[in-house]
Formats: structure tokens, C-alpha cells, sequence
């Protein structure tokens, strides 16, 4: 599933070529993909200009100039084609402007689009009950100090949880915890200030960097423009089961599940 990183990367490159240009046309491939698409969205979206693209948690969301933003999930396999060469059957919504043409594929369908009053953004159900972005001022160790306090759930699946933090994903919180050096089975009343103050710059550090490396391809991944990310290439614990931990330290990497998820870590320096 194309998590936070992977989708600022495609609002980045949607945003080159979108940003500021009028919508002349738009297509809808079929009448929906995970849920159906707004009944309201052609005409809405038809003659707007795009006044700005932004994400919100693993949420895409494009503005216009009617005071409308249409949100887009990618779900588990869904990317946009900037000027696709060839239709595609997965392609199933289509937008147009004077100069590009900017495709919705999703062959799984796990994904959707919604058009909400952009004022009324921050209530939109799923917006309305997350926690604070990442990569924002406010992700703090207090934030994550007063979200985990009292909870007794192991502090892997608390950062899944979106009303803690939003946006972060399996494998981001795997490596997130093995550069703070926290045992993903710890649970969040046991995890303490000085942990979490090695916690919240490497969550950070670790999504700024799969931005900049174009995201983690996995499976049906890729960026607008075609192009792969790489920073899957970098991963220290994720998909690593039963090799050395690269801090040299002699532990070998172990995976274990919870909450229905994989979970990779070094048993010698994450306590």
C-alpha cells in the first residue's frame, strides 16, 4: 500500500504539472473504485482551476478555485499516470487540461475519491478524528507523551493507530523504532521521555528521506512520472528477517506479527 511518503511524492508530482491549470475535462472510467465516485464530482471539477494540491496523512487532496477539494486514497495498488501513452482498463478516472492528461489507475479498486467544501475539510470523518502529521511542529514528545500515557498496547501498534499519529504505516514505524533503538513490543506506558526523544526525530528522518528517494516501491508502486523510488534500497530492518542488524552490534533481524502485521527488529539494541 503506498503509504505517507509515497503519496507526497505523487501530490509533488501531480503538482508540477496541475498546479494552476483549469480542468477541461474529466472521465470516469466506471462508475466506482472502492466506494462510488461523487455523483456531483464531473461537473464540479469540470472548468475549475486547480488552485494547489496537499496530503493530509495518507490522503491526497487537490483544490479549486470553487472552494472544492477532491480527496484521493490510492488504497493498496493505486497511482496516477501523467500522460499515460496508452489507455489502460485500470484507469478510472481521467482528467484533462490544455496541456497534460493525468490518469486514476488502480487495478485492485481498493482506492476512492471524494469532493468536499474545502472549508469543511478539517470535519470530513476520516480528517476529523486523526492525530497531528508526522512531519509537522506538532509532533512532539509531549504530544506522544500525553497520546501513550496509561496505555498498555505495545507502542509498534499505538503509532499505527491514526488517532495518535497520522499517516504512518507499517514499515516506516519498523524502521522508526529501530533508529530510536525501542522494542516494537513495549508497551507505550513503559516507553519513557528519553525514548521518545530519539523517537519523534526518527520518524521524521526516516519519511524525509523515502520522500526524497521517491518513496519505497513495493508491489504496484510507482511515481507519476513512471519512475521507481528507492528507498527500499536503504530499509535497516524491514524485510530483513535473519540478517545481521547493520549497527554491527551481533543481533540478527526477527520478525514477529502483530495486530495481523509483520514486524522487523534487532533483539540485541532495540529494548
Amino acid at each position: 500500500m503506498p503509504e505517507l511518503p509515497e503519496v507526497e511524492t505523487t501530490v509533488r508530482g501531480l503538482a508540477r504539472f496541475l498546479e494552476g491549470q483549469r480542468i477541461e475535462r474529466v472521465v470516469l472510467g466506471r462508475p466506482d473504485m472502492r466506494f462510488p465516485f461523487p455523483a456531483n464530482l464531473v461537473q464540479a471539477l469540470t472548468g475549475a482551476r486547480v488552485s494547489g494540491l496537499g496530503r493530509r496523512a495518507k490522503y491526497g487532496l487537490v483544490h479549486t478555485d470553487r472552494d472544492t477539494t477532491m480527496i484521493f486514497h490510492l488504497g493498496m495498488s493505486g497511482r496516477w499516470r501523467i500522460d499515460p501513452e496508452a489507455e489502460d482498463r485500470h484507469d478510472h478516472l481521467l482528467i484533462e487540461t490544455a496541456a497534460n492528461r493525468f490518469a486514476l489507475n488502480d487495478p485492485r479498486r481498493f482506492g476512492y475519491v471524494d469532493l468536499v467544501d474545502t472549508p469543511a475539510l478539517p470535519a470530513w470523518p476520516a480528517f476529523a478524528a486523526m492525530g497531528p502529521e508526522p512531519l509537522g511542529e506538532e509532533l512532539s514528545v509531549a504530544h506522544l507523551r500525553a497520546a501513550i500515557r496509561g496505555r498498555r498496547q505495545a507502542i509498534k501498534l499505538l503509532l499505527l493507530d491514526q488517532h495518535v499519529v497520522a499517516g504512518l504505516g507499517n514499515i516506516y514505524v519498523c524502521e522508526a523504532l529501530f533508529r530510536a533503538g525501542i522494542y516494537p513490543r513495549k508497551r507505550g506506558d513503559k516507553v519513557y521521555r528519553p525514548a521518545l526523544g530519539r523517537l519523534v526525530p526518527a520518524i521524521r528522518e526516516v519519511l524525509l528521506q523515502s520522500i526524497e528517494d521517491g518513496g519505497s516501491t513495493l508491489r504496484d508502486y510507482a511515481r507519476p512520472d513512471g519512475e521507481l523510488g528507492y528507498f527500499a534500497t536503504r530499509f535497516q530492518v524491514y524485510g530483513r528477517e535473519g540478517q545481521p542488524c547493520l549497527r554491527g552490534d551481533g543481533g540478527v533481524i526477527r520478525r514477529i506479527v502483530q495486530g495481523g502485521r509483520s514486524t522487523w527488529f534487532c533483539p540485541v539494541c532495540q529494548t
